[in-house]
C-alpha cells in the first residue's frame, strides 16, 4: 500500500489562494501523505487572481497544446507548474485565457457568480484527466476537493473508465460547506451529456445548485469524506445513504494519518464505512 498513487484535484490551494478549510487541507494533506510514502500529483485551476510571478509559475510546454471541446467550442489547454518549496511539492495548474485569465476567482466585481462557472469546472476536470494521461501516470486514488471537482466521479466512470490509466482508479470526494447560492448555468447537464455522460446520470442537475453538485459526487464516488462540520441536513442524509466507505468529519488538525489510513480502506475495496 505504501507506493499507492494519489491524485489530488482541488479547487483552491494555499498559498496560491486565501486559506479556507478546503484550501488548507488541499495544501497540507498531499504533503503529509507524500511523507508517508505515497506518490502524489496535485492539480488546481490557474485562477487569474493567482500571482504567477510571486509563485513562479511556468508553462509546461510538453503538456500544453491540447484543445478541449466544451459545449461544441474548442478551448486551448495550457498546463503550468509551480513548487511549494517548504513542502518540496509541485502543483500543476489548468489554464485557459477565456476561462481563467480574469483577475478574480468565481465572482465578478458585483459579487455575482460568473455565468460560465459551469464550463470552467468541466474544462478544469477534463483538463486534469487528460494531462494525467499525458504524464503517463496511473492513479490508484483520485481525491477531489471542492464543488468544481464534483463531476469527476461520473466523468471518470463513464468517459475514462476503460482507459488503461484510470481503469483501476477509485475516486474519493471530500464534501465541504464552501459553496455558492443560487444555480450555475441551467444547461450544465446538457453540456455534460454532449461530453458523453448519460442523461440519467445527471438528472439531479436539472437545477445545478451547490447541493445538486454534491449529490452528483455522492451518487458516483467510490468513497466519501465529510470535510466540514456543518453540512446541510440534506447532504448529511445523502452521505449516510451512500453505500460506500465514508470517513466522518476529521477536524482541522491531525487528519493526515486518519485520511491516509482511509485510503487503505478504499484500496482494499471494503464495503463497510469507516467507523467513527
Amino acid at each position: 500500500m505504501s507506493k499507492a498513487r494519489i491524485l489530488y484535484i482541488s479547487q483552491h490551494i494555499v498559498p496560491f489562494l486565501p486559506a479556507t478549510q478546503m484550501s488548507s487541507v488541499s495544501r497540507n494533506l498531499p504533503q503529509g501523505v507524500h511523507e508517508k510514502g505515497r506518490e502524489i500529483r496535485v492539480f488546481t485551476p490557474r485562477f487569474g487572481k493567482i500571482n504567477e510571478r510571486r509563485h513562479q509559475l511556468h508553462e509546461v510546454i510538453r503538456l500544453s497544446g491540447m484543445n478541449l471541446m466544451v459545449d461544441d467550442t474548442d478551448h486551448p489547454l495550457v498546463i503550468k507548474v509551480a513548487s511549494i518549496p517548504t513542502a518540496r511539492m509541485q502543483v500543476y495548474f489548468i489554464d485557459n485565457d477565456e476561462y481563467f485569465k480574469r483577475k478574480s476567482v468565481l465572482h465578478d466585481a458585483d459579487d455575482k457568480m460568473f455565468p460560465d462557472n459551469d464550463e470552467r469546472a468541466l474544462f478544469f476536470v477534463r483538463g486534469v484527466l487528460e494531462t494525467v494521461k499525458k504524464l503517463g501516470w496511473a492513479p490508484d486514488i483520485i481525491h477531489c476537493n471542492g464543488w468544481m471537482t464534483n463531476v469527476v466521479p461520473v466523468y471518470l466512470k463513464q468517459l475514462y473508465g476503460q482507459d488503461p490509466y484510470f481503469a483501476q482508479s477509485k475516486v474519493v470526494c471530500s464534501i465541504y460547506d464552501e459553496g455558492f447560492d443560487g444555480s450555475l448555468n441551467k444547461r450544465m447537464a446538457e453540456k455534460m451529456v454532449k461530453d458523453g455522460i448519460t442523461a440519467e446520470s445527471v438528472e439531479c442537475m436539472a437545477h445545478p445548485s451547490f447541493d445538486s453538485l454534491n449529490r452528483l459526487a455522492i451518487q458516483h464516488a467510490d468513497g466519501l469524506i465529510v470535510g466540514s462540520e456543518d453540512l446541510s441536513d440534506e447532504l448529511q442524509e445523502a452521505i449516510k445513504k451512500a453505500d460506500v466507505p465514508t470517513l466522518s468529519y476529521h477536524g482541522e488538525e491531525g487528519y493526515v494519518g486518519e485520511i491516509n489510513n482511509y485510503y487503505d480502506t478504499i484500496l482494499e475495496g471494503k464495503a463497510e464505512a469507516v467507523p467513527e
